[in-house]
Formats: structure tokens, sequence, C-alpha cells
């Protein structure tokens, strides 16, 4: 593999790399450092993909929290974290959740819940109660969500 690119080289590989999925700043940084380019040359690099729309990081957390709610299940305050610690700004993490309607947010959350709740094979209630918080718990649900839903299932 070659060790050493031109700022033209760099540009069309990023180009690439950003064509092939969304990408954010932070990614497309990285990969420009393991190519071995100056700060100047990634600050140049940015700038061009920005202007060619390659790169847009609006668009990237709105794919993203779309993808990692209707792919993975995740909920608002997983997605919120994981788009944070990509250094998105809050205005864009914002839209990005709007891009999550609350009726599909909502039936994803039944679905996971009620799936996570029968799939629990244990016998004493409270630890049952606590494996299936923590589990939804983890996967980014509101505590409040998820509080309500373990009375509802108590119940049932």
């Amino acid at each position: 593999m070659k060790t050493t690119f031109t700022p033209l080289e760099a540009l069309q590989k990023l180009e690439h790399f950003c064509a092939y999925q969304e990408r954010c700043h932070d990614e497309v940084v990285s990969k420009l450092y393991s190519l071995k380019m100056t700060t100047d040359e990634i600050d140049q690099i940015v700038v061009k993909l920005i202007e060619g729309n390659f790169l847009n990081e609006t668009r990237f957390a709105c794919s993203f929290a779309r993808g990692k709610h209707r792919m993975k299940s995740w909920g608002k305050i997983r997605i919120t974290n994981e788009l944070k610690m990509r250094n998105i700004s809050a205005t864009n993490i914002t839209l990005a959740l709007k891009e999550i309607s609350s009726e599909e947010y909502l039936e994803t959350f039944e679905q996971l819940s009620e799936r996570s709740w029968n799939s629990i094979q244990e016998n004493n209630q409270l630890k049952k109660r606590k494996k299936f918080c923590d589990y939804l718990l983890r996967r980014g649900y509101e505590s409040n969500l998820v509080y309500e839903k373990v009375k509802e299932m108590e119940q049932n």
C-alpha cells in the first residue's frame, strides 16, 4: 500500500470514502491523518469536500439517526450521545431526532420491549424487572417510558 499521498490523491480518495457512506468531519479528519496529511492540507481538503457536497454534517446526523433507530432500534438518548461523541452540533442533533416520527419511535419501543420482556428467562420478578429496564435504558430509551412499560408488563 502507498504510504504518502499528494493532496489531490488524498482528495480523490476521500471523495470515494464520503460517497460510499455518509461521514462526519471527525471520521474524515482522522482518515486524512492516517494518510499522513499536514494540518493545512487537511483543512483545504475538508473545505473542498464540503464545497463538493461530499461532506455534510446535517445530512450525516439525519442519516445516522434514521439508520440507528430503524436498524438497531436505538432510542433518542443513545443516538444523541453517539452523535455528541462524533462532535456533531446540538442544532444538527435536534434536526436529526426530528427525522424519527413519534409514531415510529413508540412502535419500535413497544416491539422491542415486548420481545425483551418475553425473552428474559428469570423467575425472580425483581431481577426480571432490572434486566428489562437495564436493557431498554442501554438502548437509549427515556426512563419514564421504560418504567411505565415495566409496570404495564407486570400487570399482564
